[in-house]
């Protein structure tokens, strides 16, 4: 490794932004406590932990997690040596601009130069070799002066995830990116995949903090500003009273939108692709999947569930520990918690969130 590989490997600062609800999680899944604080793999860890555990090896102790106040205990609980200075706690979601851009502006001002990565805490990813590999590359290219994503080569044509449209080679592994495009319909997922100049966005984003925070100026100022102010009051006395005037005016707006998409019109967005296995684990169904491997009419169990299966496949959720009997279903999806039971099958996984939209509408907050 050069000298100054090195130095873009040191100046590197993992970013975990650990929030949303995972509402087509639910009833598992609530605000108080969302996906990523469940084990939704069965190997003993949270989500966030496995992220934490993934990103040590390439940060060390240089990691910070942005992520609600309501969820500060249980967080500190599952990440004992998280630094409590390397924690933002959200008094309320702003989404993902705001929780990165804060960041990156807060890690700016303590150590201007740093390269920030952009990992999301839910995220399941099982070649960790692969990964550090992708990681290190991206910041590479990041510390020649762009913001990268990572992207995953496509198993399948997916209307479930964005895709990036490669461009032209900046390395042996990189490309620039001409676009994002959102999540199509089939056919169009379909001639992405056969052309092979598209990867799935798998959200990851690495890039020099000040590159980030200086696209922000220019495609939101108000919300670079509020950040800006923020990070200057930080490590003061100031913080609390800056925070609660300044983060309800921030806009809340995905990071794709603020930054992603108006730097890749700009030709500032590089692409490094991922070669190890990912999963969004977004619904039952992905869990399912992701429990089965591969094999046909499994039931896949988590939890304290006590099962009776006779010819039935799918999945099985419940920290009730009551006895489930489940005869001749196919592709089940059943989730047993104290106060809410659903059942529905992997076809129809996707319409959980439109439930959870109605529990609200009709105001059963108390059951999110």
């Amino acid at each position: 490794m050069t000298s100054n590989q090195k130095d873009a490997q040191e100046r590197f600062f993992a970013v975990i932004p650990a929030g949303g609800i995972g509402s087509r999680l639910w009833p598992l899944s609530r605000a108080s406590a969302p996906k990523f604080l469940h084990d939704l793999t069965g190997n003993g860890q949270t989500l966030l932990q496995d992220t934490w555990d993934r990103l040590l090896p390439l940060a060390k102790d240089r990691i910070m997690v942005v992520t609600g106040d309501i969820h500060a205990e249980a967080v500190q609980h599952q990440l004992p040596k998280l630094d409590d200075s390397h924690v933002i706690l959200e008094p309320s979601p702003r989404d993902s601009t705001a929780a990165i851009a804060l960041a990156a502006a807060v890690l700016e001002k303590r150590e201007p130069g740093v390269i920030i990565g952009s990992f999301a805490a839910d995220h399941v990813i099982l070649d960790q070799s692969k990964f550090e590999a992708a990681i290190r590359e991206g910041v590479e290219v990041a510390a020649a002066g762009k913001i990268v994503t990572i992207g995953l080569r496509p198993t399948e044509p997916s209307v479930a995830f964005g895709y990036i449209r490669k461009g032209s080679k900046l390395s042996a592994t990189a490309c620039e990116v001409i676009e994002f495009v959102e999540k199509p319909d089939i056919a169009l997922a379909r001639q992405y995949v056969e052309s092979e100049e598209y990867l799935w966005n798998a959200g990851m984003f690495i890039a020099p903090a000040k590159l980030l925070l200086d696209v922000l100026a220019k495609t939101q100022p108000g919300l670079h500003a509020g950040v800006i102010e923020l990070a200057e009051n930080w490590d003061s006395d100031k913080r609390d009273e800056v925070m609660k005037r300044v983060w309800p005016t921030l806009t809340k707006i995905a990071i794709d939108y603020s930054v992603a998409e108006p730097a890749a019109r700009e030709g500032m967005v590089a692409v490094v692709p991922g070669e190890f296995e990912w999963h969004d684990v977004g619904d039952f169904a992905a869990i399912a999947e992701l429990q089965s491997h591969g094999r046909k009419g499994h039931l896949a169990v988590l939890g304290s569930a006590r099962v009776l299966s006779a010819s039935s496949s799918g999945i099985l959720v419940s920290d009730t520990g009551r006895l489930v009997a489940l005869i001749g279903l196919d592709d089940v999806i059943v989730v047993d918690t104290g106060d809410a039971l659903l059942v529905t099958s992997k076809e129809h996984a996707q319409r959980v969130k439109s439930l959870v939209e109605s529990l609200r509408e009709s105001g059963h907050s108390e059951l999110l």
